[in-house]
């Protein structure tokens, strides 16, 4: 159900953008304004970005094998890794190069009728795409806040739309007061200024969005209640003296892998510990579907403390 939402998620942007793409760069060849351009150059790259998140949620889903034993689940992190820095690279960067020579070289816009009812059909067509998003990221994110939500979210195809319409909204704004300015105030700069402060939105999302999809590409942990589960399933083993701790990696948005340290009773064979092993493994995946692996290290506590210990040490030399 959350690849389908997802999906439904994309298709709706990549419809909607194909379609303001083409309509945008009509209205600018019409009239010469920046940016409307920058705005034509902002939904195409949308429309890329939407075909390259289709691609990762179908790498995604594809099943494990001998090379990749647990699936391909950060394909889908990959490439929302590139749609940021195709934003950034080529939305904000095409935008500001336009909205630069449009300010060094004012020229007067022509028939601003077009622009008007292209950016009023686009706010339409971004605004239900963007209803789609926010309809689907509020169903994920529960009682959550929106930016917590944003921060914890394992599923970037989701936050990724809904981030490029808020922008792509943001964007259609600021062009209506560049155009409207230019026009009504006989000020043809000021649609050079529109077309930089688009590429300054697109700057800041593609950075938000780049940092989030950094974060899951090299291996975030999973959501905090997987490790509380898998705890509580195997302090409610008989044959769990003390169950210590679980270290979790994400590995795709339905992917999960974990590491469970625990110590188990002394009287226990080498049967009888491997029968444990598999109640555990097989309730923790019952409850949480999205664990393709669990192993479990018999480990005293004190050893668990230490290795605890110098992660935390690390951490904190990396954060100085």
């Amino acid at each position: 159900m959350a690849a389908s939402g997802s999906h439904k998620v994309v298709y709706a942007a990549l419809g909607g953008n194909l379609m303001i793409a083409i309509a945008k760069f009509v209205a600018a060849g019409f009239s010469g304004s920046s940016a409307m351009l920058s705005e034509g150059v902002h939904s195409l790259v949308d429309t890329v970005n939407e075909l390259l998140l289709l691609y990762g949620l179908h790498r995604a889903g594809m099943p494990p094998n001998r090379t990749h034993p647990f699936g391909y689940g950060r394909e889908l992190y990959f490439w929302s890794f590139i749609v940021a820095l195709l934003v950034l690279a080529m939305g904000a960067g095409v935008s500001l190069y336009e909205g630069v020579m449009h300010v060094r070289h004012p020229e007067s816009i022509d028939h601003p009728l077009v622009n008007y009812l292209v950016l009023l059909v686009s706010f339409v067509f971004e605004g239900v795409s963007w209803t789609v998003a926010l309809r689907e990221f509020r169903k994920r994110k529960g009682r959550l806040g929106y930016f917590q939500a944003f921060r914890l979210s394992k599923d970037p195809s989701t936050f990724t739309v809904l981030l490029e319409d808020s922008a792509a909204l943001l964007g259609l704004l600021l062009a209506l007061a560049g155009l409207v300015g230019a026009q009504w105030l006989e000020m043809p700069v000021l649609d050079g200024v529109a077309s930089i402060g688009i590429a300054g939105v697109l700057a800041v999302s593609a950075t938000l969005l780049a940092r989030e999809t950094k974060g899951l590409l090299i291996g975030e942990t999973a959501q905090p209640a997987v490790s509380e589960a898998i705890l509580a399933i195997a302090n409610g083993d008989d044959g769990v003296r003390c169950a210590n701790g679980v270290l979790t990696v994400q590995m795709g948005p339905n992917q999960v892998v974990a590491a469970l340290s625990a110590e188990f009773e002394d009287a226990l064979s080498t049967p009888q510990i491997e029968a444990c092993v598999n109640r555990i493994e097989k309730q923790a995946k019952e409850a949480h579907p999205e664990i393709v692996s669990l192993f479990v290290k018999p480990q005293t506590a004190e050893v668990w403390r230490a290795r605890r210990k110098q992660l935390e040490s690390t951490a904190q030399e990396l954060d100085s």
